[in-house]
Formats: structure tokens, sequence, C-alpha cells
């Protein structure tokens, strides 16, 4: 087995995307104060605030790929921590951080495991999919 074969394998047993995309938010809500002064705009306590729930995305998303079993909780976190990017981070990040958290989010909480069987589709079992 390859490596790719090995990540594939670690990626179907967990929320991905919706980490990635909330790993995402975290740094483009961290890199925005990097831009030219003229093109932010200060809301709230600049700085602190913003890197502060920059961080807990950045977190969120890491700890929602180590522990799967949390989806529904990081998934809430995750969209009430873009929805208060709004207000602490730039406008959100000019709205990319805030739409990706809110993305994010979504996705880690309405994540569920598909036990794939060895049969084929068609198979006459009588119990619906799950």
């Amino acid at each position: 087995m390859n490596a790719s074969d090995r990540f594939r394998r670690w990626r179907a047993t967990r929320p991905f995307w919706g980490g990635l995309l909330t790993v995402s938010a975290g740094a483009e809500l961290l890199l925005v104060p990097l831009a030219p002064l003229s093109q932010q705009v200060q809301l709230g306590m600049p700085g602190l605030s913003g890197r502060t729930v920059a961080l807990l995305l950045v977190t969120a998303g890491v700890t929602v790929w180590c522990q799967p079993a949390q989806h529904s909780f990081l998934g809430v976190v995750t969209v009430l921590l873009g929805i208060v990017s709004w207000i602490t981070a730039n406008l959100g990040g000019f709205g990319v951080g805030m739409a990706l958290a809110l993305l994010g989010g979504g996705l880690s909480f309405g994540w569920t495991t598909t036990a794939r069987s060895s049969s084929s589709s068609s198979s006459s079992s009588s119990e619906p999919p799950r």
C-alpha cells in the first residue's frame, strides 16, 4: 500500500474537507491584517480578538481531523466563530474567511461515516441504505 492509498483511507474516516476549509478560514483571517492599511477595516479590539478567533478556527479544524467523533460540536463551534469573525476580524476577512468558516462548519457538522460493503449495490437487501 503506497502513501496515496493510506492518505485516501485516512481521509475517508474523518471530515477532511470540513477541517480543511476551517483551517483555511483561520489562515485567511490571520493573513488579512498583513494587507495594506488602506484596505483594512478595523472593528472591535484590533488585533487580539481577530487573531484569537483565527487561532481557534485553526485549532477546531485540526481537532476535527484528529477526533472525528467530535464533528458535531466542532461544526457548531466553527459556524459560531465564523459569525463572530464578522465583528472581530476585519469584516470576517472581507467575507472570505467567514464564508470558509461557515462552509467548513457545515461540512464538519453534516459529516457521516459511510459503511462500504464489498457486495454490489444491486443486492436484494430490504434494509434501506444508511
